[in-house]
């Protein structure tokens, strides 16, 4: 697995990692654990709702998700 979305070094969101499918559409909105029907999974989200789904993983458990994204044990979506 690799982690390739692009951390920050603005302040004051130091260490705030950022949706690289969603920079790439003009967004620049932090990852986060979303859920759907198939599972938990990394994603970003706008105030309309979800607008990415980073990671090519589903997550049975929120707990598993977290984890992956604290620790880069996740695969980038290279496309929407």
């Amino acid at each position: 697995m690799s982690h390739a979305a692009i951390p920050t070094v603005d302040l004051p969101n130091h260490g705030v990692v950022y949706g690289r499918l969603a920079l790439s559409n003009g967004k620049k909105l932090p990852l986060e654990v979303l859920r759907s029907n198939a599972g938990y999974y990394l994603g970003t989200m706008t105030e309309n709702g979800p607008f990415t789904r980073e990671s090519e993983e589903y997550f049975r458990k929120e707990e598993q998700a977290r984890h992956a994204l604290a620790n880069g044990q996740w695969t980038q979506k290279e496309y929407l």
